[in-house]
């Protein structure tokens, strides 16, 4: 067997009868708000770009924790298969059910009872798109487990049984789950407490009111012949608020008529296009 390894709070573990403890280097436990765990094939990607910045300095420091479960750890045979071919035929492996669901189960096995305050989250581009209201809920959540995917897919079964929910982090699709679960962890921890400096970030940014954020500027006043907008250099708050608001409207019609419609803009600008 593998021996664990650890990089800033992050705990590798392998398959047993439940999940190792998470603890300090110190060997006290802790308690931590937020904790992750990683269901993959490819433990050593973790923590990955988690470990670099806030949120690695956050990670540090504890305000979360992070922990791997490698799959083929509960594979039952002597070749320590995880896959098989799709049923009805057609290219590609599958991964089986019965090894996931060990896997998961193990997860689960000192998360809350209730499914809310933990769920199940499969990376997948046939999920439905991660949002920043469902960032919000996760962080204010104990902690999930993020089931990364691998090959043609995991078996529907198994996704079924143990109440999985399929997100995805965009229409495009990828070798694997394990850069999804990294964006959506990064999204989530940045939320918690004491992980960014200044809590009025949040507020202004894309999606917090429903709309893409504003365009940001800053020194020089002059660049390359392009200058900073007058009214954000003029010191009058109220006019610069609204500056930032019709900005915000306006990106969000161009870039992204879904967000604009379900924001009500047509109705409220009169729009009929």
């Amino acid at each position: 067997m593998t021996k664990p390894t650890r990089s800033h709070g992050l705990r590798q573990i392998t398959a047993s009868a439940s999940p190792r403890t998470l603890m300090n280097e110190s060997g006290v436990k802790s308690d931590p708000t937020w904790r992750a765990t990683v269901l993959t094939l490819y433990p050593e990607m973790f923590p990955g770009p988690l470990g670099a910045s806030l949120v690695g300095k956050a990670l540090e420091k504890r305000l979360w924790a992070l922990e791997t479960l490698d799959i083929r750890g509960f594979a039952k045979d002597k070749h320590r298969s995880v896959d098989d071919t799709p049923a009805g035929g057609g290219p590609g492996m599958v991964l089986k059910p019965d090894v996931v669901a060990a896997a998961i189960d193990v997860s689960l096995a000192k998360a809350p009872k209730d499914r809310g305050r933990w769920p199940v989250l499969c990376l997948s581009a046939r999920g439905r798109p991660i949002t920043q209201d469902r960032v919000r809920a996760l962080a204010a959540s104990e902690g999930a487990t993020f089931l990364c995917g691998r090959f043609e897919g995991i078996d529907q079964r198994v996704l079924e049984a143990r109440d999985v929910e399929e997100i995805s982090v965009g229409d495009a699709v990828l070798t694997g789950g394990e850069i999804p679960a990294m964006a959506v962890i990064d999204a989530v921890v940045r939320l918690l407490p004491g992980v960014l400096g200044a809590l009025e970030s949040t507020v202004d940014e894309s999606f917090s009111a429903g709309l893409l954020e504003h365009p940001q500027y800053t020194k020089p006043p002059e660049w390359e012949g392009r200058a900073i907008p007058e009214v954000l250099l003029s010191g009058h708050h109220a006019r610069v608020a609204d500056w930032r608001r019709s900005q915000a409207e306006a990106v969000t019609k161009e870039r992204r008529p879904d967000l604009w419609r379900a924001f009500g803009g047509d109705h409220i600008r009169g729009d009929t296009e």
